[in-house]
C-alpha cells in the first residue's frame, strides 16, 4: 500500500506543476465487477467506488493528462446453483456465494475533449494505465467449506500464496464534464477496466484423497482474472495559474 501512494504521489506532481490550471476532484459511484474463472463467467456483484483524481488544465483544454487513486472492489458470484443433499439424495438450491478482493487502485491516462455545441458541456473519452493493490478479500468465509471438502477445492483458497497483491491492466472509457460555474464542475462517466494479470492463481495440486472413494485425485488449476464497469459521478474543482508580468 505504502509504494502505491508513493507512486501517486510521484505522479501526480507533474501534472499539478506543468499546467496552467489543474483540477482536483473526487468521484464515486457503482461497479458491476465480474471474473472469468478458468473460461467460465461468474454472476456480477453490484459494488461502490471512490477516487480523488487531479488533472492537468492545458490553454485549450482539448487534451488533459490525469491520475486517480481509489478504492475499487473487484470480485464475482456464483447464484442460482442447484445441488444435491448427501443425506438424502434430494436437490437443493445453494445459497449465493460472494467472492470479494478489496483494491486500492492506481491510474494514469489522458482525455481527449470534444464541444458538443453546449457551451458548459464536453463530451471525452480516455484511456490509462491501471495498478491495483490487493489488501483484503472475503476469502476467509468459505475456509471451513474448503477445510470440510478440501480434495474438491471447490472455492477459493484463503492463501496469499494464490492471491495476486499487485494487479494491472487498463482503463478505457468516456463521459461528459458539466461546468457549473467558475471554479467548480461536475463529470459523468463510464469506464470499463480490464485486468492483463491473474487476480488469484492457484497451480494444479495433484495426490489428493477423496474422502468419498478413497481415491487419489488431482485438484485442477484456477486461474480468476478481473474485468469491472462503472459508472461514476464526480466533482470537479478548478485551482487556475495566474502569471503576472
Amino acid at each position: 500500500m505504502k509504494r502505491l501512494l508513493l507512486w501517486a504521489t510521484i505522479a501526480l506532481s507533474p501534472i499539478a506543476l506543468s499546467a496552467q490550471g489543474t483540477v482536483y476532484g473526487v468521484k464515486g459511484g457503482l461497479t458491476m465487477a465480474t471474473q472469468q474463472w478458468q473460461s467460465f463467467d461468474r454472476q456480477p456483484l453490484l459494488l461502490p467506488h471512490g477516487d480523488f483524481f487531479i488533472e492537468d488544465v492545458p490553454e485549450s483544454n482539448t487534451f488533459a493528462l490525469f491520475a486517480s487513486l481509489g478504492y475499487h472492489p473487484r470480485g464475482s458470484a456464483i447464484r442460482n446453483q442447484i445441488g444435491q443433499n448427501f443425506f438424502n439424495g434430494q436437490q437443493v438450491r445453494i445459497p449465493p456465494q460472494r467472492f470479494v478482493f478489496h483494491n486500492a487502485s492506481l491510474v494514469l491516462g489522458a482525455k481527449q475533449k470534444f464541444d458538443i455545441g453546449r457551451e458548459n458541456a464536453r463530451f471525452f473519452y480516455a484511456i490509462g494505465i491501471r495498478g491495483e493493490y490487493t489488501f483484503d478479500t472475503n476469502l476467509e468465509e468459505f475456509s471451513e467449506f474448503n477445510s470440510a471438502f478440501a480434495s474438491f477445492a471447490t472455492f477459493p483458497v484463503d492463501d496469499p500464496t494464490y492471491i495476486r497483491e499487485i494487479n494491472y491492466g487498463v482503463t478505457l472509457g468516456g463521459g461528459m464534464e458539466y461546468t457549473l460555474g467558475e471554479f467548480v464542475g461536475m463529470s459523468l462517466e463510464f469506464n470499463i477496466h480490464p485486468d492483463f494479470s491473474f487476480q488469484y492463481e492457484q497451480p494444479e495440486i495433484p495426490n489428493v484423497t477423496d474422502p468419498f472413494t478413497n481415491q487419489q485425485r488431482t485438484i485442477p488449476e484456477r486461474q480468476i482474472r478481473n474485468i469491472s464497469f462503472e459508472v461514476s459521478l464526480g466533482f470537479r474543482f478548478l485551482r487556475k495559474v495566474i502569471y503576472i508580468d
